[in-house]
């Protein structure tokens, strides 16, 4: 699986506390080895996010994510990284 952030993601992830982006990196790491390791909690969402998926960065933080196929790779586009409420808010505004 290939791996690939929105720009947006990126703006998201260089705001975040340091603590954040290394629980971050780990979790990514995670994530390639094993993206339904229990650790992440990998989920599918509703709603607005009806076709994407969320891990577990921290107790609050989340990431979204969308598995897209380019060609015959399977490749999780991260797009948002945040807090539930904020990643909630979002959403519903």
């Amino acid at each position: 699986m290939t791996i690939r952030y929105s720009s947006d993601f990126l703006r998201q992830l260089k705001k975040l506390n340091v603590r954040v982006r290394k629980s971050f990196k780990e979790k990514i790491t995670t994530f390639i080895k094993n993206p339904f390791s229990p650790e992440l909690d990998n989920h599918s969402l509703k709603r607005e996010y009806q076709g994407y998926r969320s891990i577990d960065i921290t107790n609050d933080y989340r990431a979204i994510y969308q598995e897209k196929v380019e060609g015959d790779e399977l490749v999780a586009y991260f797009i948002s990284i945040g807090t539930h409420k904020e990643l909630y808010e979002k959403s519903t505004s």
